[in-house]
């Protein structure tokens, strides 16, 4: 079971093809900007300030490797859909993202997370066929959960599933702000690390 004593910041590239050394096993992080992938890796790792945590979207501009207690690599990619960066910027993440995902024998799984407040934005669904498409273990995380009622779950799951494609099973609620949901993530995490390494 992959554990968090020691975590430390490796490296950020542009470069899809670089990777840290020794090679490890590399978790990826995606989503919309702003989605919460800051506060997930630091819930994630019970760090405050491992990765930044930003109001404004877009702040993540490269592909960010934290190496976890030297089994692992958790990579943060740039958030997509960000409309306010320049035009260019923006057409570099598409390919420098894709190549990462596709052509990466490290890659032991992905984290997809997506906001649960709102229904998945055909960027968030692309996301996922693409990753089922190459054959990537991917899990979805489901986050801002506390500003979703109980009472709502149940129906805001089985409308995320069918347009996403994806089993429950799959899926995961999240609170940075409770904690909710990290141990079954962080578990999910170490299967695929476990796997991986196999």
């Amino acid at each position: 079971m992959l554990e968090v004593h020691d975590v430390r910041f490796v490296g950020s590239t542009s470069d899809p093809d670089w990777h840290p050394d020794p090679p490890r096993p590399e978790i990826a992080f995606v989503g919309r900007s702003n989605v919460g992938k800051s506060s997930l890796l630091n819930t994630l790792c019970r760090r405050k300030k491992l990765a930044h945590t930003s109001k404004t979207p877009g702040k993540t501009r490269t592909l960010n490797y934290f190496d976890v207690d030297g089994t692992c690599y958790f990579v943060d990619l740039p958030g997509y859909g960000y409309a306010k960066r320049p035009m260019a910027e923006r057409e570099r993440w598409g390919p420098m993202m894709e190549a990462y995902l596709s052509g990466n024998a490290r890659l032991a799984g992905v984290v997809s997370l997506i906001d649960s407040r709102h229904p998945p934005t055909r960027l968030d669904q692309r996301m996922v066929e693409y990753l089922a498409s190459q054959e990537i273990p991917t899990l979805v995380v489901l986050t801002k959960a506390d500003k979703v009622g109980r009472g709502q779950r149940a129906d805001r799951l089985g409308r995320m599933t069918e347009r996403l494609g994806v089993d429950p099973d799959q899926m995961v609620w999240f609170s940075s702000l409770s904690g909710e949901g990290r141990d079954e993530i962080f578990t999910a995490i170490s299967h695929l690390v476990e796997s991986e390494a196999a």
